[in-house]
C-alpha cells in the first residue's frame, strides 16, 4: 500500500519555452512578475533577453541580490521590493539559491509579523512561518542541474553572535506554480558550476530509489532519470553540449526530482544529508561534496541494508549479480558519472577542511534533518559516520 501526494506546478521544457512564460502567468492570473537573481545570472543578456521578452510588460522589476549563502535578509529586500512595486508573481531565475530567495521572500511578504519577529524566530527555531491564506505563486526558471525546482523548502541562513544559523520555509504552498526548463538557458552556465550541480541533481535519483518514502511512482521516475542521466552527464563533463545531451541532462534532472518533495516527506536522505555537511561548512559547491562522498556512502548503506540496489543496476543498465556483485556494480556507476564531471573525489582536496574537523561534521550530519528518511534498518552513528568520512578523506 502506498499514499502519493504530490501536485507540482506546469512543466514546460524545450528550446525558447520561456517565450511562454506570459502565458503561463496569465493562467495563473498574474499580471505584475518580479524577476529574483543573482548578479550574473541578471547581467547574462543570454538568459535575461528571452525571459523579458517572454514576460513583456508584465515584468515590473528585477531583483538581482541573491548570492551562495542565501541569506534571510536577502529575502527580506525581495519581499519588500515585491510588496513596493505591487508584484503578484515571483519569477526565480538562476540556480537553487534564486528560488530558495524566492520562496522565503514570498512567505515573508504574506506574513503579518514584522521583519524583526520573523528573524527572531528563524534565529530561535530555524524557521520561517509559512502564513495562512493565498502566497504570491512563485514561477522557476532553473540554469543549473541542482534538481532544487519541484521542491516545497526554501532553503536561508543567518548570522546570530557568530554562529551560522540554517533552516528555512516548508510548505506545499511554494512548489512553483509553473516551471520552465529551456535548454538554451543552460548552455549559458560556466562548465564547472554546471558540472557540480548536476552530480546533486543526480544523487537525488538515487536517493529516491531507497528512500523509506519511495513509491512505484517515484521509482518509475528515478529509474528513468538515472537511464538519462548516466548517458547525459559524462557527455556533459567532455563539453558535450549537443541537443541530446542537454536534453538527457535537463530531462533527467526533472524526473530526478518528481515526488521528491511532498506533504508527507521527502525522498533524500543519507547522501544529501553528508553533503550537508560537508558544503554547510566549508569552501566547496554541495554537487562538489556529494562528488566525494556518495561513493562512501553507497558502500555504507549497502553494508547495513538491501538500499533498492536491484532498480539502482536497473536505473544505470547494468546486469545484476549476486547482491555484493550488484552493490559494487552500483558504486562504480556513480564514481564514473563522478569523475567524468571532473569532481573532486577526496574530502582533503577541500582546502578550508582539516581531518581533526571530522568529528564534528559527523554530528553535524548525524543531525540533519534528512536522516530520517533513511531506508528501514539503517540508523547510523555518529561513529559510523566518521568512519564514512574518515574512508572519504
Amino acid at each position: 500500500m502506498f499514499r502519493f501526494d504530490y501536485q507540482p506546478g506546469t512543466i514546460r521544457y524545450g528550446a525558447d519555452c520561456v517565450a511562454d512564460l506570459g502565458e503561463e502567468l496569465d493562467t495563473l492570473g498574474a499580471k505584475r512578475a518580479l524577476v529574483i537573481t543573482g548578479r550574473t545570472v541578471g547581467e547574462t543578456d543570454a538568459v535575461m533577453d528571452p525571459l523579458r521578452k517572454g514576460l513583456g510588460d508584465r515584468l515590473v522589476e528585477t531583483f538581482a541580490e541573491t548570492t551562495p549563502e542565501k541569506r534571510i535578509s536577502t529575502a527580506f529586500r525581495a519581499a519588500a521590493l515585491a510588496d513596493e512595486v505591487d508584484a503578484d508573481a515571483l519569477v526565480a531565475v538562476g540556480g537553487g539559491s534564486s528560488l530558495d530567495i524566492a520562496k522565503v521572500a514570498a512567505a515573508i511578504a504574506a506574513s503579518d509579523d514584522s521583519r524583526s519577529e520573523i528573524r527572531e524566530t528563524f534565529e530561535e527555531t530555524s524557521s520561517v512561518d509559512v502564513p495562512d491564506g493565498e502566497l504570491r505563486p512563485v514561477v522557476a526558471v532553473p540554469t543549473t542541474l541542482a534538481g532544487a525546482d519541484l521542491s516545497m523548502i526554501g532553503g536561508v541562513t543567518a548570522t546570530e553572535d557568530g554562529d551560522l544559523v540554517r533552516g528555512g520555509a516548508y510548505d506545499e504552498r511554494l512548489l512553483p506554480a509553473a516551471l520552465f526548463y529551456d535548454p538554451e538557458l543552460f548552455r549559458t552556465t560556466p562548465h564547472g558550476v554546471l558540472c557540480a550541480s548536476a552530480m546533486n541533481g543526480f544523487d537525488k535519483a538515487v536517493e529516491t530509489l531507497y528512500a523509506s518514502t519511495a513509491t512505484p511512482i517515484t521509482d518509475g521516475t528515478a529509474v528513468r532519470a538515472l537511464r538519462l542521466l548516466s548517458r547525459g552527464l559524462p557527455a556533459l563533463g567532455d563539453g558535450n553540449r549537443s541537443d541530446e545531451t542537454m536534453h538527457d541532462a535537463v530531462v533527467g534532472t526533472i524526473l530526478a526530482q518528481y515526488g521528491c518533495s511532498r506533504t508527507d516527506g521527502l525522498t533524500l536522505s543519507l547522501i544529501h544529508a553528508f553533503g550537508h555537511g560537508i558544503a554547510r561548512g566549508y569552501d566547496v559547491q554541495q554537487g562538489g561534496a556529494h562528488g566525494i562522498i556518495a561513493p562512501h556512502a553507497l558502500r555504507y548503506l549497502f553494508s547495513e541494508v538491501d538500499g533498492s540496489r536491484a532498480l539502482l543496476a536497473e536505473g544505470f543498465g547494468v546486469a545484476p549479480g549476486t547482491p555484493e556483485e550488484t552493490a559494487d556494480a552500483v558504486v562504480r556507476e556513480v564514481e564514473r558519472v563522478r569523475d567524468a564531471l571532473g569532481l573532486p573525489t577526496r574530502l582533503r582536496e577541500i582546502d578550508d577542511m582539516a581531518e581533526s574537523d571530522l568529528p564534528d561534521v559527523a554530528e553535524d550530519v548525524h543531525g540533519d534533518g534528512l536522516m530520517p528518511y533513511c531506508p528501514e534498518g539503517l540508523d547510523p552513528s555518529v561513529g559510523d559516520i566518521e568512519g564514512v568520512l574518515r574512508d572519504a578523506w
